[in-house]
């Protein structure tokens, strides 16, 4: 039986769908990019497929349960959160070092500052949640 409370269930699977619409949205888009205008900004654009591993990471890993999938969403939402502040912060500095935007370019501004959102949301969420029991080690 379940210990989590509704409010927490409706909570986390809106979380995961967040991130799992931005899975989507900047896999699709980095895809895009690459396949027809990689040469033009190829290191914005693997930027961006790399946001959207990092964001399906985190989805997959919030939907499970126990120590280690607690450890996967930590580390991803911490990948996250450095990466959207590293490049946003690196392209308000420089607006001319990436030739196109990403999906952390200018903290998520293209995307209505989610991205600049979600990794602190993600991050209160976990630390708010019980932590998950230790595995023995048979299991």
């Amino acid at each position: 039986m379940s210990t989590t409370s509704p409010q927490r269930s409706v909570g986390r699977q809106l979380l995961i769908a967040v991130y799992a619409v931005f899975a989507v949205a900047a896999g699709a888009r980095s895809a895009v990019q690459i396949a027809t205008e990689f040469s033009q900004a190829p290191v914005a654009y693997l930027l961006s497929a790399f946001a959207a591993v990092v964001y399906l990471i985190a989805t997959a890993a919030l939907r499970w349960e126990g120590r280690r999938a607690f450890r996967i969403a930590l580390t991803a939402i911490l990948i996250e959160a450095v990466g959207v502040v590293g490049v946003g912060l690196l392209t308000v500095l420089d607006d001319g070092l990436f030739p196109d935007a990403t999906v952390w370019s200018e903290f998520g501004a293209g995307y209505g500052y989610v991205p600049l959102l979600l990794p602190f949301i993600g991050l209160w969420w976990l630390w708010r949640r019980e932590r998950p029991a230790p595995e023995s080690a048979t299991g």
